[in-house]
């Protein structure tokens, strides 16, 4: 069976980064389980996994353009201390949701200085070459629950 739209694929990877850190990983969890066509991955990924059979092992390099996107400046702000009242310890690295014109987003703390806290909403990989070494280990169609659900169910997928 080939991987394409409509089939469960759990796959082993290892994602670096171009200075061949590792960003993300696998190893010894589960492989990552997601619907083919769901969206649930991004999409260079997904494109280079189609027409993929169990056991094919791939290196692929994502553009930023099909991975998480180019960074937007204008999600970068500084704000005042008092928009975190009641946060303990607040550090570099916390991730809030925060409401913007746009609805609800994940914004990450980039920076603390005396009078400000500095957030950025791009995803944290935003910008980046993703640099991914994967394995796949399993195809399957996905059951009609899975399809109407938009995305895998059981190990390493979701469960309800």
């Amino acid at each position: 069976m080939q991987i394409a739209d409509k089939t469960v694929v759990a796959i082993d990877y290892v994602l670096k980064d171009d200075a061949g850190e590792v960003i993300d990983s696998s190893e010894g969890q589960q492989p990552l389980t997601y619907l083919h066509g769901a969206s649930g991955i991004i999409p260079g990924l997904e494109r280079e996994l189609t027409g993929k059979q169990v056991g094919d092992e791939l290196q692929v390099s994502i553009a930023p353009a099909d991975g998480y996107g180019g960074r937007n400046d204008g999600l970068r702000q500084e704000v005042a201390h008092d928009q975190f009242q009641g946060v303990q310890n607040l550090s570099v690295g916390m991730q809030f949701q925060a409401d913007s014109n746009a609805g609800p987003m994940v914004v990450t703390v980039v920076e603390i200085s005396d009078a400000t806290v500095t957030i950025d909403g791009n995803h944290p990989l935003a910008g980046m070459n993703l640099n991914f070494s994967v394995t796949v280990r399993d195809i399957r169609e996905a059951t009609q629950e899975e399809l109407q659900h938009g995305h895998a169910h059981g190990p390493g997928g979701h469960s309800h």
